[in-house]
């Protein structure tokens, strides 16, 4: 028994029963407008500090004003970026994983062969930026939030069509539909 050909572009079914390899099929961050205020606030520190670099009054010193700039720096533009570059969903063909963390990593995953139901949430502003907000829902597991997912719509359409394709394969591989090699 041979495997039908594939349109193109397209990867062919795999045998019944055989195992399938795991590709990754995308990988997201948070949408990065959550960094908008830490950019406000690392202009405003960098014009305060060159403005008053050296017209400070009389007890205050030069050094003080920069330790000042680089502790607002540090707290309010390099740990909000730390975090969101840190925050990454994977698609792969059989699951998705959502890894957070700076110091400690946190994982959560949850199967396309489980299925799930797909909710979407948007905002006014996600709106204007084409992000939402994603809810898996298995019925099981508490709920699998995507939170601020850009393009949210091919998102979404992506993991329908990964748990279509995931059930389908399941069922076809629950039948025991028995594999006939090829004789040449």
């Amino acid at each position: 028994m041979t495997q039908p050909t594939s349109f193109s572009g397209r990867p062919a079914a795999p045998a019944p029963g055989a195992p399938t390899a795991e590709l990754r099929v995308a990988r997201l961050r948070p949408h990065a407008r959550r960094l908008f205020w830490s950019a406000l606030v690392l202009i405003a520190v960098a014009g305060t500090v060159g403005f008053f670099t050296g017209n400070l009054p009389e007890p205050f010193e030069d050094w003080m004003l920069w330790a000042a700039g680089a502790a607002l720096v540090l707290v309010l533009v390099i740990v909000p970026w730390l975090r969101w570059l840190n925050h990454t969903y994977t698609i792969t063909t059989r699951r998705v994983i959502e890894q957070s963390g700076v110091f400690g990593r946190n994982r959560r995953e949850i199967g396309h062969a489980r299925g799930y139901t797909i909710s979407e949430r948007r905002g006014p502003v996600q709106r204007m930026v084409g992000a939402g907000t994603l809810t898996l829902s298995s019925g099981v597991d508490a709920p699998f939030r995507l939170v601020d997912v850009p393009g949210v719509r091919l998102v979404h359409e992506v993991l329908a069509d990964q748990v279509e394709v995931s059930q389908i394969l399941a069922h076809r591989d629950s039948h025991g539909i028995p594999v006939v090699p090829d004789e040449d």
